[in-house]
């Protein structure tokens, strides 16, 4: 069975007849065979061939129906004959799509508009003219204006013709022209002085077909100065941050300076959030540009042609260098387009400044590049955002470094490379360095310690006889030669002793220090006893008993009496 048009269609074309469309233009416009027109017209009316075997014209042709003779041949043709049922065309097909949209091929889709009828879009015209500035296209102005008044709106066919129509005229504000129909504002140019300005941009590169047969399509960077139109052009794999940057500073040596500015669009390598009044800069970036003594400008969101310059150097690049080319290696490519920059790119005559490019630079731009940092490149660094955990330490790599404590539970950036680990505040403010740590390992600074976890063993015996000293000068003089005799278990002691301050007075402790040191009594229970004791009754001899080294304590003996006693006799 034949294929058969749809209502719309078939509505369509008699309508567009009626209206003095001839069948090539119809079967043009509705994208069918001239044939098929030409029968559902015949069908439609019933009408025969004519004298000349073709069809009757629109004007002799009467409403189907209508039973009313054929007009004069000699009278005037009318614009249009209505046909029956033309009238609930437009409320049949947009009740059958269910969306509120005309359905494609029917009438509203067509909206065939005579030479010097007003268009449907001219109240929507500043509308229309503001998406048009945003760079939107005229199928997503036509989309947003469904959106935005419901099915009160022009048709697609008709937006995209008035959309053309603002483009032919060099339209460049939606508010610089009114509702009528003239032209509004030109275009203007913006010409920079030398050395004032970089675009960036990145395209698509050529394909890569690696050993084992795979197929990869890589990105190319493209860097622009803009008053010589010096180029160059570099690919890379990823649209990452570092590869971005790596490619900017590659463009910096080959073109040995640095411009003032640059102009890039709002990739994500780039710019976090885009804003034209205040975007947010990558940080690294920021870094980077700080580095080199130039400032990141992003172009206002959805607007191209704020980066013009470089927009038509990609594409050069894309129908110049790279197209029809395939490359085994990136690295291949990439030699490539340096030849390629060399020989062709820098030697025309560009369509604008009239001058040979590499000439141009060469005279007039590379003087006044700003001059590359002396030293090294940037530095080559990872960073990312950490949390601060519950002991003061962020995790890198699986090794740990300390912060302030004032950043606890806080969001830090760090960065780090090969030997060194910096931290930085929200404001990207310097609070840490650290030397880089295997993974388990941690790195802890004294300063990012507080005073109230740093114990007294940790700050050692001298930070503790320090204090003792205050307690008076027995006590003092006790510290030091029971350090000495003791070693290092004696710290433990000089803390107990700080302890006995909060009890006792320190006259009383230092009293008993003196005693203790005249007997050579080491032990921190000695001094408690002689607290507790009236020194002047108290039988000295007996209470240092327990402090010589050879002497058991009397309780040992007391013990050792009483399971004596407790034995059983033998019988002889």
């Amino acid at each position: 069975m034949a294929n058969q048009l749809s209502v719309a269609h078939k509505q369509s074309i008699l309508t567009l007849y009626s209206r003095g469309f001839s069948c090539r233009r119809i079967a043009h416009d509705l994208g069918l065979d001239r044939g098929t027109v030409r029968k559902y017209v015949l069908e439609a009316h019933g009408a025969g061939a004519g004298a000349d075997g073709g069809i009757p014209k629109p004007a002799t042709i009467a409403p189907t129906g209508s039973g009313g003779p054929l007009p004069d041949r000699g009278a005037p043709k009318p614009a249009t004959i209505a046909l029956t049922g033309s009238e609930g065309l437009s409320g049949t097909s947009e009740a059958a799509s269910g969306t509120g949209e005309p359905p494609p091929g029917s009438v509203e889709a067509i909206e065939v508009t005579k030479p010097g009828t007003p268009s449907n879009c001219l109240a929507h015209r500043a509308e229309i003219l503001a998406k048009l500035e945003s760079g939107l296209t005229a199928r997503r102005i036509h989309q947003d204006l469904a959106s935005d008044h419901g099915g009160c709106v022009p048709s697609y066919h008709s937006v995209r013709r008035f959309v053309g129509k603002l483009r032919a005229t060099g339209v460049a504000s939606g508010g610089s022209g009114g509702s009528g129909g003239g032209g509004g504002l030109p275009f203007r140019r913006m010409e920079c002085a030398p050395g004032q300005e970089m675009q960036v941009d990145f395209g698509r590169g050529a394909p890569v077909v690696g050993p084992d047969g795979k197929r990869r399509c890589p990105h190319v960077l493209r860097v622009v100065l803009s008053h010589s139109r010096k180029g160059y052009s570099q690919a890379v794999d990823r649209q990452d941050t570092e590869s971005f940057i790596r490619c900017l500073e590659d463009a910096f040596h080959h073109f040995g300076g640095v411009p003032q500015t640059l102009v890039l669009d709002n990739l994500k390598a780039a710019v976090k959030r885009a804003d034209w009044f205040d975007p947010e800069i990558n940080p690294k970036v920021q870094s980077f540009c700080a580095h080199y003594g130039i400032t990141a400008l992003p172009t206002k969101p959805r607007t191209p042609r704020h980066k013009g310059k470089v927009e038509r150097g990609v594409d050069y690049v894309q129908e110049n260098g790279l197209k029809g080319r395939v490359f085994a290696s990136l690295q291949e490519e990439n030699r490539h387009l340096q030849e390629w920059e060399a020989s062709i790119a820098d030697t025309r005559i560009h369509g604008t400044t009239r001058k040979q490019v590499r000439e141009l630079f060469e005279r007039v731009e590379k003087p006044a590049l700003l001059p590359l940092p002396p030293g090294e490149r940037f530095p080559c660094f990872q960073e990312g955002q950490r949390t601060v955990h519950s002991d003061g330490h962020v995790e890198v790599d699986k090794a740990y470094y300390s912060v302030p404590p004032e950043h606890l539970g806080r969001r830090v950036w760090v960065r780090w490379e090969s030997r060194v680990v910096r931290i930085f505040d929200a404001r990207m403010n310097l609070i840490a360095t650290h030397v880089r740590k295997e993974a388990g390992k941690f790195s802890t600074q004294d300063r990012h310690i507080v005073d109230q976890k740093i114990s007294g063993v940790e700050r050692g015996a001298a930070w503790l006889l320090q204090k003792v000293a205050v307690m008076g000068t027995q006590a003092q003089r006790w510290a030091e030669a029971m350090v000495q005799a003791r070693g290092v278990e004696g710290v433990r002691v000089l803390q107990g002793l700080l302890g006995m301050g909060n009890k006792y007075p320190h006259a009383q402790i230092d009293r008993a220090c003196g005693v203790a040191l005249e007997h050579g009594a080491w032990r921190l229970r000695t001094i408690s006893r002689l607290i507790g004791h009236d020194l002047a009754h108290v039988d000295q001899q007996q209470l240092f008993l327990d402090e010589h080294p050879i002497i058991r304590p009397m309780a040992d003996y007391g013990r050792l009496v009483h399971d004596a006693f407790l034995q059983p006799t033998e019988n002889p």
